[in-house]
């Protein structure tokens, strides 16, 4: 099993155009994770960025870790492969280092990545994801993929699809929100135990309710009082966690720091200081979906 680089470069809501030029400087300054997404329209993009680079030899596509996502459109088992080849075409890459299921719930195939009904909530494909994820492992025996995994799984899914009858591959990671404001102990344990990674989004928080984590007085005291940014401190909070931790950026000055983060320690106090900030903020809550049989977060954790 490969092992998946620390730190990578997350692409969602990067802009067309913009997000080739990231991906450039990013694998100029050391970066070779990075994670991409059917649903975020711009594989293409990262895809030319990938390639130029390639080509000019800065770097081998075997040092590369690229990660991207099933989305829900796509459940049904006939409809895997497709969505996996229409990724590769867009990257312009003969393999993925890593598929993920982008979230547990199956929506109705067809134009639109998310279909409404009149009231305004999702149609659901009535798939279950233990049968998407059967077509995700014929992906890896097909070469078309080196691992699989999962994102936005909670523990409950998470440990139904554990203990499938008949699993051939298990998933290296489970990819969620995580950020001192929701600090995801509880699921981050239940992942370690089970041997599965956990990949940290949304790491440097966000804004919902116009809470903004980088303003946050203890992030900015820890900052402060070790010289770094509050984004270095928050993406080595999930570094000393033993999270893997893709924050998005296309600030070529950003990208730099955000990768700058493995020359210091937060001390066990930071950690505690920042672990005691948690508040349940979840910012990427998905509520047309929230009709949805296999929506994630109804529980706890």
């Amino acid at each position: 099993m490969q092992e998946i680089p620390t730190v990578g470069l997350g692409t969602w809501k990067a802009f067309p155009g913009e997000v080739t030029d990231a991906v450039k400087v990013a694998i100029n300054l050391g970066y070779r994770h990075f994670d991409c997404a059917y649903f975020y329209h711009n594989e293409s993009e990262v895809g030319l960025g990938i390639n130029e680079k390639i080509r000019e030899g800065v770097v081998r596509r075997d040092e590369l870790f690229v990660v991207s996502k099933l989305w829900c459109t796509y459940h049904k088992k006939s409809l895997v492969k497709t969505a996996c080849i229409n990724t590769l075409a867009a990257l312009n890459l003969d393999y993925l280092d890593l598929y993920l299921m982008h979230w547990p719930m199956g929506f109705k195939p067809g134009e639109k990545d998310i279909p409404l009904d009149r009231s305004g909530k999702v149609i659901p494909s009535h798939t279950s994801f233990l049968d998407t994820w059967q077509a995700m492992e014929d992906l890896v025996i097909q070469g078309l993929v080196k691992n699989i995994g999962v994102s936005n799984f909670n523990h409950e899914q998470l440990e139904r699809l554990l203990n499938k009858p008949g699993l051939r591959l298990r998933p290296i990671t489970n990819q969620i929100e995580c950020h001192p404001y929701l600090n995801q102990k509880n699921l981050i344990d239940f992942c370690h135990e089970r041997n599965v990674s956990v990949t940290a989004y949304r790491p440097l928080g966000g804004s919902r309710d116009g809470v903004h984590l980088m303003d946050d007085m203890v992030v900015r005291k820890i900052a402060k009082r070790l010289g770094k940014s509050p984004a270095q401190i928050l993406i080595r909070f999930q570094i000393q966690r033993n999270v893997i931790v893709i924050p998005k950026s296309v600030n070529p000055s950003r990208i730099r720091e955000n990768i700058q983060v493995f020359d210091f320690e937060l001390t066990e106090k930071d950690m505690e200081e920042l672990l005691s900030l948690d508040k349940n903020l979840r910012l990427a809550t998905f509520p047309t979906t929230e009709n949805h049989k296999d929506y994630p977060f109804h529980i706890e954790y």
